[in-house]
């Protein structure tokens, strides 16, 4: 009889660290900020151009395969040109964390590419504008 208020007095600590998440801690959540795309050429031949693009995990510095890219915009923001823009096309990855688009250059000088995209796994969106330049 001596046990009972002892089973009790565990079984309601049990509880309580149950409830407070204390039992069992989760695994470290990545931050949507963890994210970046990265050019792989700064340097592009002017004309019908294919830009290859990583995303990395900045954490421990490996592509990040299956993300959702929603948004994509090019333009010579850089020179301050922002509505000289081109169409970009996506292509099929060549790689995991590899993410290829085909666009058209119609100018020498800085471009801006802006990509947004959806990372498996976590909240938010990656958003990165990255500058390139055109080169004849």
């Amino acid at each position: 009889m001596t046990n009972k208020p002892f089973a009790r007095a565990l079984a309601a600590a049990l509880l309580g660290a149950a409830l407070t998440g204390a039992a069992m801690p989760g695994p470290a959540l990545a931050d949507i900020k963890d994210y970046e795309f990265q050019l792989l050429k700064n340097e592009v031949k002017l004309g019908d151009a294919v830009l290859d693009v990583r995303l990395v995990d900045k954490r421990s510095g490996k592509p990040v395969p299956d993300a959702v890219i929603f948004a994509k915009r090019i333009d010579m923001a850089p020179d301050s040109m922002e509505e000289m823009t081109s169409k970009i096309e996506q292509l099929p990855s060549p790689e995991p964390g590899m993410y290829r688009f085909k666009t058209k250059l119609t100018m020498a000088g800085g471009w801006r590419l802006s990509l947004g995209a959806k990372v498996q796994g976590e909240t938010g969106t990656v958003e990165n504008k990255l500058v390139l330049q055109a080169v004849k």
